[in-house]
């Protein structure tokens, strides 16, 4: 792996909505990190990364072991690998709660999980959780399909990651007792890798892609007279950029809004008077 470059190398999940979510962001970032087949490593030099593409599973063990740089991967699977690895930047996909589930029938509470088999995807996480509950429970493991395991005599209940729900209730299932975990996907790796110049770049266009989707960009013109209670509407992150037109009774304002409130601003500003109001994406930004 080392004789790859010198080039920062940053793990990837190699398939799943992890993985479609990383390579999304990074694209949008600037990076060259999509795969046209199943290629293991997509070398950037130009912003001097390799990205690496690897079982999200074994993603945190590669960092923590020092053999890659960093990586992407959920904060679920971090925990459970037990690898010596700290969370850089949180990236707001694959948002996921880990949590105990038994067939809904039977109005389970967790303190009646006592000597039953529960089985699991996350072993490692599982059991520090029964320890922190005192529970002496048999972890069944299994690699996937984990719902399915109360119904074919594997397992009397589950401990599973959860997104929607729906998979859960269409096996009979229902979420007991309070979520063990909150999830989503993380950039991992140590100190030292935070530290270096790669590193620091893709964390500061990656938060300038999240910021951006917070946001959007309103343009409009309006009367002179009325810009000062225009301008307490769109008050932007500084101040709105206000351009002069051919009119002089009128001006030009543009001016960031909260994407949730842009409806409403555009709403307030018809009402004000204002008129050829645009709404635009901002792709990415620096605040």
């Amino acid at each position: 792996m080392n004789d790859f470059s010198g080039n920062l190398k940053l793990a990837l999940p190699n398939k799943g909505a992890l993985s479609e979510g990383a390579v999304n962001l990074l694209s949008k970032a600037g990076y060259r990190c999509k795969r046209s087949g199943r290629e293991l490593v997509i070398q950037d030099p130009e912003n001097k990364i390799d990205f690496v593409f690897l079982r999200p599973r074994d993603i945190a063990l590669y960092v923590g072991s020092g053999i890659i740089d960093a990586g992407i991967t959920g904060i679920d699977l971090t925990v459970d690998s037990g690898a010596e690895v700290e969370t850089i930047f949180k990236l707001g996909f694959g948002k996921s709660r880990f949590c105990f589930a038994a067939p809904k029938e039977k109005k389970m509470s967790v303190e009646q999980f006592n000597n039953l088999r529960i089985a699991t995807s996350y072993p490692n996480l599982l059991k520090g959780e029964l320890a922190k509950r005192n529970l002496d429970c048999k972890v069944v493991k299994l690699d996937g399909a984990v719902e399915i395991s109360i119904a074919l005599g594997v397992a009397d209940a589950i401990a599973d990651v959860v997104e929607s729900g729906a998979t859960m209730k269409e096996a009979g299932l229902e979420i007991v007792g309070e979520p063990m975990l909150y999830s989503e996907a993380v950039v991992i790796g140590t100190k030292a890798v935070a530290d270096r110049p790669e590193m620091a770049l893709l964390i500061a266009r990656l938060r300038g892609i999240m910021r951006a989707a917070e946001y959007v960009m309103v343009e409009y013109d309006i009367e002179r007279s009325k810009l000062d209670v225009a301008c307490k509407i769109t008050p932007g992150i500084e101040s709105p950029t206000i351009a002069p037109l051919s009119n002089p009774d009128w001006v030009a304002v543009k001016s960031m809004v909260k994407r949730k409130e842009a409806n409403a601003v555009m709403d307030q500003l018809y009402e004000l008077g204002g008129r050829g109001i645009i709404i635009m994406e901002i792709s990415a930004c620096r605040l």
